[in-house]
């Protein structure tokens, strides 16, 4: 059901917790299934130099947030912000179909976070 990389990214999540200076963070949740996720993220010089996860939910959810991070670890803002569903679910080595929600929940917190990232900024202003 599902591929030894979905294993992998669950048994051994990276980048797992939470950065309590987070510059920017982003909680999403699917109440049909239950999943909550939320992604922390540090910015320095317009990149994401630290990100971490927490995540309730499916083993799914556990592996796409732990890949998100990885796909957006050190990219700009703007790189990061192209991080979509199917990204997340292709460089998981594909998902059931029934757990592509799982991804698309992955990448709208990350999407969220980078959001909250924004507005923090431009309040400071």
């Amino acid at each position: 059901m599902y591929s030894k990389k979905v294993m992998d990214h669950f048994r051994n999540p990276r980048n797992m917790g939470e950065i309590p200076d987070a510059d920017g963070v982003g909680t999403v949740g699917n109440p049909v299934c239950g999943d909550l996720m939320s992604v922390h993220i540090k910015v320095k010089d317009g990149r994401i130099n630290d990100i971490k996860f927490k995540t309730f939910g499916c083993g799914a959810a556990v592996a796409t947030s732990s890949m998100v991070t990885e796909l957006a670890k050190g990219k700009t803002l703007e790189e990061a912000e192209k991080i979509g569903r199917s990204d997340v679910a292709d460089s998981l080595g594909g998902l059931p179909k029934v757990k592509m929600h799982c991804s698309n929940l992955a990448a709208d917190a990350l999407h969220a976070a980078i959001e909250d990232y924004r507005k923090k900024k431009k309040a400071e202003r």
